[in-house]
């Protein structure tokens, strides 16, 4: 199973924070943006993740990471020269992807529950067609609409609808069979000139290869693409941490409890690190040890 974050675009709807740098950089509360997407699938066990960026971003991204080894996962990278939306993701990642299953989420997207691995590893299991994952919103027309019937079955979506046939709205995180790459390719670019991530559903829909999964109040989900939505999130985050008086989507200790890195290596890394972040680092680490 690979792995891909998409973390291109402008941002422009945050300029001018995130003119000087990528919004997926930008913090939530003690953490870039980027690093709880990370973490998700990181949490799904998947090891080998490509970083779609920008041009102009890309040596902030391999900089902030390097190689992922510090995580004890293995890094690329790629650029998406212009926004041609989420499906130009697989085209971008064809040669990566190399016919395996292959998950993606978008940069701004956080995902936090008791039980997000299993839903995650739930979902990983399938072997063909695609997955999405759904939850409830209260202003579904701002999203991707999914319409779900008693048994959870996709019966239709929609992107961005003015009169929505329900409140679940598509997250940004998806899981595909290696044949994702061919079906986006044949894709035809949308009004506003991109490769909708609708429409290669509606693909595996009219295949009748599309599940949904729903992340019901047990969940939360946060798109950090807006002013608001951005200190919201940071809120949300710091509220839980304080809450559990644990971190969140904190990859070294994912990389812990997954067996990708071991404590005496984490220790090692961080031991010229000054901050409360690796201060409570060193904590998990000795959990670990």
């Amino acid at each position: 199973m690979k792995g891909i974050i998409l973390a291109g675009g402008k941002g422009t709807r945050l300029y001018p924070v995130s003119y000087p740098i990528s919004k997926s950089l930008l913090p939530i509360y003690n953490k870039p943006m980027i690093y709880y997407p990370l973490s998700t699938l990181m949490l799904a066990g998947i090891r080998d993740i490509l970083i779609i960026t920008n041009e102009r971003d890309n040596e902030n991204y391999k900089t902030t990471f390097g190689d992922g080894s510090m995580f004890g996962i293995k890094l690329s990278y790629a650029i998406q020269y212009e926004p041609k939306g989420i499906a130009d993701a697989f085209i971008i990642g064809r040669e990566f992807i190399d016919g395996d299953k292959v998950a993606l989420i978008l940069g701004d997207n956080i995902f936090h529950g008791e039980s997000m691995m299993a839903l995650l590893e739930k979902a990983m299991r399938s072997k063909k067609g695609g997955v999405i994952f759904v939850h409830w919103v209260s202003d579904p027309e701002r999203f991707g609409v999914a319409e779900l019937d008693a048994k959870g079955n996709v019966l239709s979506l929609e992107e961005k609808p003015k009169h929505p046939k329900s409140n679940y709205a598509v997250t940004g995180l998806y899981v595909y069979g290696s044949d994702v790459c061919d079906i986006a390719a044949s894709l035809k670019p949308s009004k506003r000139g991109e490769l909708e991530i609708t429409d290669l559903n509606k693909v595996y829909l009219e295949q009748k290869a599309l599940k949904a999964y729903v992340m019901d109040v047990g969940y939360t989900w946060m798109d950090a693409g807006t002013f608001d939505s951005l200190t919201d999130a940071s809120v949300t985050v710091r509220d839980i941490e304080k809450k559990k008086r644990r971190m969140i989507s904190c990859p070294e200790e994912i990389a812990l409890m997954q067996g990708f890195i071991t404590s005496k290596e984490l220790k090692e890394r961080i031991k010229d690190k000054d901050s409360i972040y690796y201060e409570d680092l060193r904590k998990i680490a000795d959990e670990y040890s």
